[in-house]
């Protein structure tokens, strides 16, 4: 071999070596990409999961508390929320079911010389009814959770419906009914009146309303002050209806979306201005079960008066449904 053979083999093998410290070259680096993109992985995994943990603690302390289920009348419906979408799930076929609405108003033993002795529960005797109401399989559902149901078929608490409304606003509403319903887990109605039941007269004060809001309670109102609505001129109404849902709207936050016509009386004019008020219905205090067919602002209710044993209160349901006549009343609600 001469020495210029010698010298090309020499140079091919440099060249040979010089390739092959290259592949390896590229190979550690590829290596080392790998490492490097699965270690980024890795810390941002790690950092949304972090991230996320500390999402879900903050939810986990903004949610209510068991007592404080979420309702139709929370402050997310009074900013604009759909009422179906914050009772859950809906199945899209309209609900059928009729439901009795009750009517309460103090809770308390009467007074001597009270001029309505009979809108007096006494505290015991309501709790046996209740007790009695979920023995029988009924579960209270507010208004909206029902025209949801009606209207959407949004699903309700297992269990036969019913709705428990509350009229004027009186302090026994607060301190002798909540404690009840609160530890069934169940919720109520309140028709506020605005005026003319103050707390030194018995009256709810402003804490006390947020207190049931807090518990679920739905707010509704019945006006500014109980007035006869039948007898006032345009101006009249409409701050007896209109305005007193703006004021309870702004000072409490929640939607006030149903009307509750003080003593049981109206008529067409009424039922317009409750309607032009933005309300979606009205209840009365026509004895029956109040249906998806019913008139939305002449819903039916079932007065329960002081004196009602558990097994009258059941009768008094199951009679409404059959059209029986109704017990004798008293004319307030």
């Amino acid at each position: 071999m001469d020495s210029e053979q010698l010298h090309r083999r020499r140079a091919e093998r440099a060249r040979e070596r010089r390739r092959r410290r290259l592949r390896r070259r590229i190979a550690a680096l590829g290596t080392l990409c790998v490492v490097v993109i699965a270690a980024a992985v890795a810390i941002a995994s790690s950092g949304a999961g972090s991230s996320n943990g500390a999402g879900e603690q903050r939810q986990a302390r903004a949610t209510p508390r068991v007592h404080r289920r979420p309702t139709t009348t929370g402050k997310r419906l009074a900013r604009g929320g759909s009422t179906a979408a914050a009772l859950g799930l809906a199945t899209g076929r309209p609900g059928k079911t009729a439901v009795p609405v009750l009517m309460y108003h103090v809770i308390a033993a009467p007074p001597a010389g009270a001029p309505f002795p009979g809108l007096y529960v006494a505290p015991q005797e309501f709790a046996a009814q209740m007790q009695t109401l979920k023995a029988a399989g009924w579960h209270p559902v507010t208004l909206d959770q029902l025209r949801a149901f009606w209207t959407h078929g949004a699903r309700l608490p297992t269990g036969k419906p019913i709705v428990i409304t509350f009229d004027n606003g009186y302090r026994s509403q607060y301190v002798n009914a909540l404690p009840v319903l609160r530890r069934l887990g169940w919720v109520a109605d309140e028709n506020l009146q605005l005026t003319g039941l103050p707390p030194s007269q018995g009256g709810l004060t402003e804490g006390q309303v947020r207190g049931l809001i807090d518990a679920g309670w739905e707010l509704d109102t019945q006006g500014i002050s109980h007035a006869d609505l039948v007898t006032l001129d345009a101006s009249e109404l409409h701050y007896q209806v209109a305005t007193a849902r703006q004021i309870l709207r702004r000072r409490y936050g929640v939607p006030v979306n149903w009307f509750c016509y003080p003593s049981g009386d109206y008529d067409a004019t009424v039922i317009a201005a409750v309607r032009a008020a933005g309300f979606v219905g009205s209840t009365t205090v026509i004895p029956g079960w109040a249906g998806p067919s019913s008139d939305p602002y002449r819903l039916p209710r079932l007065r329960i008066l002081g004196g009602t044993s558990p097994s009258a209160l059941l009768a008094q349901i199951s009679s409404a449904r059959a059209g029986s006549p109704p017990p004798d009343s008293y004319g307030e609600s």
